[in-house]
């Protein structure tokens, strides 16, 4: 699925929820982890869709989920979702965080937003 410098499997994931989203304010539905440098950001159903601006701009084309429960690849340029290697810690965001996220910047009517 993909080339070996595409996933590092050291780089620690870059916080706990959506590096752009948690700058400026905004609020995510799920969350999608570069496996290249560990950037955190929000999927493409939330609105901002910062994960996949992070894969492009970066020239970093794999993601991988950062949800609990998940560990599934993602790869950008073909659409292929697959397997990939033991990804550093932590894994996922906090499981009491919730989804949406953060709780209190979610707006009531959320799904309104969705991609």
């Amino acid at each position: 699925m993909t080339e070996p410098l595409e996933i590092d499997p050291a780089a620690a994931p870059s916080g706990a929820g959506c590096l752009e989203c948690d700058r400026d304010g905004g609020w995510w539905f799920h969350l999608r982890r570069c496996a290249a440098c560990g950037h955190v950001g929000c999927c493409d159903s939330s609105p901002s869709q910062h994960a996949t601006a992070h894969a492009r701009a970066a020239g970093h084309p794999v993601l991988a989920s950062y949800e609990p429960g998940e560990y599934w690849f993602y790869d950008d340029r073909t659409g292929a979702v697959g397997e990939g290697p033991e990804l550093a810690e932590p894994r996922h965001h906090p499981a009491a965080q919730s989804t949406p996220g953060p709780a209190e910047r979610v707006p009531a009517d959320w799904q309104r937003h969705l991609n």
